[in-house]
């Protein structure tokens, strides 16, 4: 292509530096010079012209050659001399002349001659350059180079030959790769010169770097050196984080190129998201980053807390820590660079969280403030999208003070519109907002909360003037001191309504002017309108704003609104009436959206577009739900309101269908949806296939080569159906074909080539929209026949069957083979961006795939494969595409089965993914089946089924499957012997069908004695027949017989009404359902047989006894929490006549309470039950219909149960263990509901188990158990333990008799020992003495009795109170120190009256009283008039007995149960009687020595328990 022509008088003189081009042009011109006779140096102005013309129509890149109008002789020497003299004359003729030559030029260089003068330059250019074959050769060689540390150093060359050379670089002999530090180099090739660039020179980079051209005609090279410098001090300053001075960079002169682009992301409320999009930067200055920008939806955002941003490290970063559906949008990162901008944008969806309530709606979002005022602001907000929820009923919306966080709820009642009011905020405060949505389900989570407002009158800074002074002071007045001095303000003005629902109505005003210095607040009324009467609404607040919410108004109701300014000095008059003002109806929701057609976008993604409603009211935005075709479940294609009419709906799955509606949305709500669109698969929309790539030579002869290439990444959503070759050689720009017919294969052989020639070539993929872009050309390509030993490179890699962990590498085999077949092939492993390879296989594997192992998940590798044979080996393959080892989402695995109608076994997988080109391709052991006849494959949807026709051990092996057109969707599944042999027995059982029987022939005894016969198939089909054959005769269904079938259980029976013995035998049921058949048998003989029929009869008695009275339960037991057994049972079919009896051991139990058999139980309560209660126990039930008996066992195992149970309620109510003393040792006790000796009750003292003995007693009453110690010493002291087992617990109480516990104890125990035996030894009277005698006169009386005590007591008696002497008319006499006598001889009836004995030792007495009456002969007996009462009643008798009574033992106490167990309670002792003291009416007598029986001292008194 010709550059811009320039006028030769505009040229400039430039240097003669000449492109290889231009030196091969200024050797044509020398040739066709030597063919050209010199033209006459006189030349007229029109051939000056033309040579001028022609030397402007040489191409640009042709160096400038002096004109040949230049060039002057002689004559012209002399003529340009008379002309210059006379230049003032001819200077105007010269002008114009010029002018016309200018023009004329410039009309010429735009014709077609130019066009044509290139064409045949350039084409005499190939001629001449095929005509000289020359090796490479440097016009300008490199130069060496120092540089200072981190600044960019350039080497150039330049170098001429035929053919074309190639340059490649090397830095030390190494060749230099720019991708191995991508921004380090930059290698250029322009116009003939190359070029090598290294950004930001490190000391490493000091180094001799050489330029190697080389041709078909030899090799030549260039080298220089590069030494880079650090400058003095920057170790120092480098150690320092300091950087040397360099020259300022801006920001905006950087070159950036975008690598890594963040995709469509998704994220979920409350999670976070990272965007990062990666970038080359040259240079890479740390202190110089790139200029990012951030947007949104097209609007800048600024870092904060929601959106964190950092550029470094070669990547440009967004992090969202708080998502929130406000979030959702498009976002864009712009980098200015030296040449502009580099842009990339995606979509970031955000659905909603879980709802706290399920069905609750999704948050609100967008929730802004408007109208600010000092006590009031107006809350707006966007509403959530509802698919499958419950419509939104309201909203409620919150405020917080900014730095708190108490919520506080603004609304009692949920708001209908996307908008509130909120008033009565404070002055000067500033606050947050945030919405919650409402639905019949519940409420939703609240929404991000609004940016800080602050609560300020919003006319404050219009009263502020600013006046400046003599040009430099700034004095700032208000309003109020141009007004003066002002007490009462003025009238509010301009009262409306500024917001007009049916929820709410906003009162606005103009306030009043003036207003005064005063604190102002207004004062609302409100009238109906028409009547007058006006009544004020803000009674309880001061109103600070000129805004006031009204929510209380009527429906149907007019009103109008006045406005009163206050301060401290007073009021203002009512402002003018507002208009009258009403509640309206709702604007409503828009009208639906129009027609919704989705068309094909990407694999993953299809672009929807609609119509926008008819009637928009003032619409928000589009909701856009999507449904696959089948489901009845929506789901929210975007989650905040999009405001064009168009949208690419992303995230979908490949190869599946869906359709689509819209929803438009403003401040009242969503309004219907659109109608659904037509289903649309998700598929690519349909292009032209990408470009092949990866270009590699497999062989060459000298006169052909065999190339391959990778087929295109991106199909263009069609088959790609042929490729087309095209080739050139090396110093061409030419490009020729080589396949006018395109091939399937990608792989050609080109032929009738040029040995030693270098070539380049590039393939373009063709589908049914097109031929696609060329792949980019490959590297030059030597045509050298190969006679190397070794083997050449493998080709195609591919992967397959990707997981987390492993993969299956393959590849074909190299064309060339070498001298000798190839044997086998190694692969190496690396991870990407590493090229420290690791070899996988230690010996070289024979099939051409292999099974890699041991990957870490998430981690991206390369691989190249090298073939082996006998002499080595060969070259490695191309580097393989990075593979990250991860498998797709949703993927699974190939599944073996056998069809459940044709017993066909399969292979089948359900992809994942698929394309509307896919195909499945079946390969065994990794090499593709093509048309066999031992398989056959179908798909259907998503789903490929490979179907065995006649399976045995040859089809064994690894059968995989690969989906073309996706993201490499395969698998594969390894058929074994076993399984193969199982999937066989499963495929004969279908093919030749048995019905499956989940149960076999069974019987059932029925009430009644009847016997079912069943058995359960897993399934069975409506039209099923069956047959029964009890000892080989078949049976019908009739009388004796009931046949019957349930299709949903699968249950088949036939029940016997009449089972005896002679149904002994063999029964079978023989079942045909379609093609299916079944049998199954029962033997009932034997004892087998016995059974049964013992069975039955029971149930026909069972059946016969509940005709009549009846026990549905019988006997059993239960124990009350008192402890106390109820033998209980049920009855049913009773009557008001039915009787109920009792009996134990036969004998009847006659209850103070009849049984009520109406009530249906009845029970018999047992208390205090002990093995004195075991025996048999009987309920008797009768009527005049029959009678029925339930017994009951109550011994054995019975007996123990019932034990077990009155233990485990008595262990539970078991006290803690308190003492208590007795005159015999120390007494543990443990009170309890109920104790009983039967009880499984354990003592233990230090874990040791105590055995009842003389020391140990262990005991109890139905209260309590107790353990006494027998004269205790300091061997029992320790922790003493109670174990009341129940059967299945261990109840247990411990005290630990020790220390200050047990002293108190042993102390009292002592006391009440010593108690004891003074009360033992007391004196007392035995026995003998009457307590009244009446006896008539003249008779003899004799009142003896018998007393004891140790030692010997001391006797008197008393009459009256008064000591009796011994005289002869009474005589007292006391024998052996045993029986003591009072004889009154002849008694008169002076001698009636109160008669005492005291008897008394040194341990105490007893105090005897007995009245005695005398009556005179032939009176009436009196009554006896008896004394006082007697603590101690003795015997009465008249008659000394012959032998005294020994004293009694001293009974052991029992004392009562104490309310609250004690832990050390005082021991009581034993309760004695007192023996009381006579207190005589007049002094005693003082009786015969002998007979005196002297007063106990005090202490010696019997003491008295104390009361617990």
């Amino acid at each position: 292509m010709a550059s811009k022509v320039v006028p030769w008088y505009k040229k400039k003189h430039v240097s003669q530096v000449k492109t290889d081009f231009a030196i091969h042009h200024t050797r044509r011109v020398g040739v066709v010079k030597q063919h050209t006779h010199r033209r006459s140096s006189s030349k007229s102005v029109n051939q000056v012209q033309a040579q001028a013309t022609e030397a402007m129509a040489e191409p640009a890149y042709t160096s400038y050659t002096i004109p040949v109008f230049r060039r002057r002789s002689a004559e012209e020497t002399e003529e340009y001399q008379r002309v210059s003299s006379n230049v003032e004359k001819g200077l105007a003729v010269i002008q114009e002349e010029l002018h016309r030559m200018r023009v004329a030029t410039k009309t010429q260089v735009e014709t077609l001659v130019i066009q044509r003068e290139v064409r045949d330059m350039m084409t005499r250019r190939v001629d001449l350059l095929e005509d000289f074959p020359r090796m490479p050769d440097f016009l300008v060689a490199l130069r060496p180079h120092t540089v200072w540390e981190k600044t960019p150093v350039k080497l150039f060359c330049t170098v001429q030959g035929n053919p074309r050379p190639i340059v490649k670089w090397y830095k030390g002999g190494v060749p230099v790769d720019p991708l191995s530090a991508p921004g380090k180099y930059k290698i250029e090739s322009k116009y003939g010169v190359h070029s090598l660039i290294i950004s930001r020179c490190v000391v490493s980079d000091t180094a001799e770097y050489s330029a190697v051209a080389t041709n078909s005609h030899g090799t030549a090279t260039s080298r220089a050196a590069v030494t880079v410098k650090r400058a003095a001090g920057a170790g120092e300053l480098c150690h320092l984080g300091l950087v040397p001075h360099l020259t300022e960079i801006h920001a905006s002169k950087l070159e950036v190129t975008l690598l890594d682009r963040f995709s469509v992301t998704f994220g979920e409320e409350a999670g976070s998201v990272s965007l990062v999009c990666s970038m080359v930067v040259v240079p890479d200055l740390p202190n110089v980053p790139p200029h990012v920008q951030w947007y949104r939806d097209d609007k800048l955002l600024q870092p904060g807390k929601l959106a964190e941003m950092s550029v470094g490290g070669g990547a440009a970063h967004l992090m969202l820590p708080h998502l929130a559906k406000d979030d959702e949008g498009l976002y864009t990162v712009r980098i200015f660079t030296k040449d502009g901008t580099a842009e990339h944008s995606a979509y970031l969806f955000i659905k909603d969280a879980a709802p706290p309530v399920a069905g609750a709606p999704g948050a609100p979002m967008s929730v802004k403030a408007y109208d600010i005022n000092s006590d009031y602001v107006l809350v707006a907000w966007k509403p959530p999208n509802t698919v499958n929820e419950a419509p939104i009923t309201g909203y409620f919306v919150d405020r917080c003070e900014a730095g708190g966080d108490a919520w506080v709820q603004c609304n009692d009642a949920p708001v209908k519109i996307c908008k509130y009011p909120v008033h009565g905020l404070s002055v000067g405060h500033s606050y947050h907002f945030r919405v919650r949505a409402v639905n019949s389900a519940g409420i939703s989570r609240p929404s991000r909360k609004s940016d800080k407002v602050t609560a300020l009158d919003a006319t404050e800074s219009e009263r502020l003037q600013v006046v400046r002074v003599a040009g430099k002071q700034d004095i700032v007045i208000t309003a109020d001191d141009l007004e003066g001095y002002v007490t009462i303000p003025g009238v509010p003005t301009d009262v409306h309504a500024s917001e007009v629902f049916k929820s709410y109505v906003v009162l606005s005003w103009k306030p009043p002017s003036p207003r005064g210095r005063a604190p102002l607040w207004y004062i609302i009324e409100k009238c109906v309108a028409g009547t007058g009467v006006w009544q004020r609404l803000n009674t309880a607040v001061k109103l600070h704003s000129p805004r006031y919410p009204v929510f209380d108004l009527q429906d149907g109701q007019k009103y109008q609104f006045r406005v009163y300014s206050v301060n401290v000095y007073g009021s203002s008059e009512a402002s003018e009436p507002s208009e009258t003002v009403g509640k309206v109806d709702e604007d409503g929701v828009p009208s639906a959206p129009g027609k919704v057609i989705a068309t094909r976008n990407t694999k993953s993604s299809v672009f929807v577009q609609w119509e926008a409603p008819k009637h928009l009211k003032n619409l928000m935005g589009y909701y856009i739900d999507g449904r696959v075709v089948g489901s009845k479940e929506w789901f929210a294609c975007n989650h905040k309101p999009f405001k064009h009419n168009r949208f690419v709906v992303h995230g979908l799955t490949p190869g599946e269908t869906y359709v689509f509606r819209v929803q438009a949305v403003n401040v009242f709500g969503l309004s219907d949806e659109s109608q659904e669109s037509s289903p649309i698969v998700v598929e690519p929309a349909l292009a032209t296939p990408s470009a092949p790539y990866a270009i590699t030579l497999l062989s060459c002869d000298g006169a052909s080569m065999t190339v391959a290439w990778k087929s295109p990444k991106y199909c263009g959503g069609s088959q790609v159906n042929a490729y087309y070759v095209d080739k050139r050689d090396a110093d061409s720009l030419v490009w020729k074909e080589v396949n006018l017919t395109g091939t399937t294969e990608r792989i050609c052989t080109v032929d009738h080539l040029t040995e030693g020639a270098f070539y380049e070539f590039k393939v373009k993929a063709a589908n049914m929209a097109g031929v696609g872009v060329p792949s980019a050309p490959s590297a030059p390509m030597k045509c050298e026949a190969w006679t190397f030993e070794e083997p050449g490179p493998a080709y195609d890699l591919s992967f397959s069957e990707v997981r987390g962990h492993s993969l299956v590498i393959l590849w074909k085999a190299p064309v060339y083979s070498g001298v000798s077949a190839v044997t086998g092939y190694l692969v190496d492993m690396a991870k990407k961006g590493s090229s420290e390879f690791v070899t996988l296989t230690q010996e070289a594997v024979s099939q051409r795939y292999l099974l890699v192992s041991g990957l870490e998940e998430g981690e991206t590798y390369v691989f190249r494969v090298c073939a082996v044979n006998a002499q080595g080996v060969g070259k490695p393959s191309h580097v393989s595409e990075p593979v990250c080892a991860k498998a797709l989402p949703g993927t699974k695995e190939i599944v073996a089965g056998v069809d459940e109608e044709t017993g066909d076994i399969f292979l089948s997988l359900e992809a994942c993914e698929i394309s509307e080109t896919s195909k499945f391709v079946w390969s065994k052991n990794y090499k593709p089946m093509g048309d066999c006849p031992r398989v056959a494959v179908s798909a259907k949807g998503r789903t490929s089924r490979l179907t065995f026709t006649s399976p045995d051990k040859d089809d064994l092996g690894k059968y995989s499957v690969v989906v073309t057109d996706t993201d490499g969707v395969s698998g594969s599944h390894t058929l074994t012997e076993d399984a193969l042999n199982t999937m066989l027995e499963l495929s004969h059982a279908i093919r030749n069908p048995v019905v499956p029987l989940k149960h076999g022939l069974s019987y059932e005894i029925l009430e009644k004695g009847h016997v079912r016969f069943w058995l359960q198939a897993v399934k069975i089909s409506p039209s099923v027949s069956y047959r029964f054959i009890i000892n080989d005769k078949e049976v019908t269904a009739g009388e004796g017989h009931k046949m019957s079938h349930d299709v949903a259980t699968g249950i088949i029976q036939m029940t016997v009404d009449n089972f005896t013995r002679a149904s002994e035998g063999t029964y079978t049921a023989q079942i045909h359902d379609g093609k299916a058949k079944a049998q199954s048998s029962l033997v009932l003989v034997g004892d087998v047989f016995k059974a049964a029929l013992k069975e039955a009869e029971f149930q026909r008695k069972e059946h016969i006894r509940k005709q009549g009275p009846h026990f549905s339960e019988y006997l059993f037991f239960t124990v009350s929490e008192d402890c106390t057994v109820m033998l209980a049972c049920k009855v049913a079919n009773v009557k008001k006549e039915t009787t109920f009896h009792w009996y134990r051991d036969e004998e009847e139990i006659v209850l103070e309470t009849p049984p009520n058999v109406l009530s249906g139980a009845c029970a018999l309560p047992i208390a205090l039950f002990s093995r004195k209660d075991q025996g048999v126990y009987k309920a008797v039930l009768s009527d005049d219909r029959g009678k029925d008996t339930s017994a009951f066992d109550v011994s054995g195992q019975v007996f123990d149960d019932i034990i077990n149970a009155i233990a485990q309620i008595a262990g539970a109510s078991a006290s803690e263990l308190v003492i208590q003393c007795t005159p015999e040792g120390i007494r543990l006790q443990c009170y309890m509901s109920y104790y009983t000796e039967e009880m499984k009750t354990i003592w233990k003292h230090k874990e040791s188990k105590i055995a009842s003995s003389e020391k140990m007693r262990i005991g109890g009453t139905a209260e309590m158990a107790w353990m006494q110690i027998c004269d205790p010493s300091d061997k029992e002291k320790g922790l003493y333990t109670i174990e009341i087992c129940d059967g299945l617990k261990t109840h247990t109480r411990t005290f630990d008799l020790s220390g200050q516990a047990y002293t108190d104890a042993y102390e009292e125990y002592l006391r009440l020992k010593a108690a004891a035996f003074a009360e033992k030894n007391r004196g007392r009277v035995v026995g003998g003495l009457p307590d009244v005698v009446t006896i008539m006169e003249e008779k003899s009386l004799s009142l003896t009795c018998t007393v004891w005590g140790e030692p010997t007591p001391e006797v008197t008696w008393f009459k009256n109170d008064q000591e009796v002497a011994s005289n002869e008319h009474t005589r007292v006499t006391f024998d052996g120190g045993k029986f003591a006598s009072l004889v009154i001889n002849k008694v008169t009836p002076e001698d009636s009256g109160k008669y005492s004995i005291n008897v008394r030792n040194k341990y105490g007495g007893e105090f005897v009283e007995i009245t005695v009456s005398v009556y005179k002969h032939g009176e009436q007996i009196p009554e006896p008039k008896l004394g006082q009462p007697k603590v101690a009643t003795p015997t009465a008798t008249l008659v000394p007995p012959k032998s005294p009574a020994p004293p009694s033992k001293t009974p052991t106490p029992t004392p009562p149960k104490p309310q609250t167990p004690m832990k050390s309670p005082t021991p009581a002792s034993t309760p004695v009687p007192k023996s009381p003291t006579p207190t005589p009416k007049s002094p005693t007598p003082t009786p015969p020595r002998g007979t005196k029986s002297p007063t106990p001292p005090r202490f010696m008194k019997s003491p008295t328990p104390p009361r617990k």
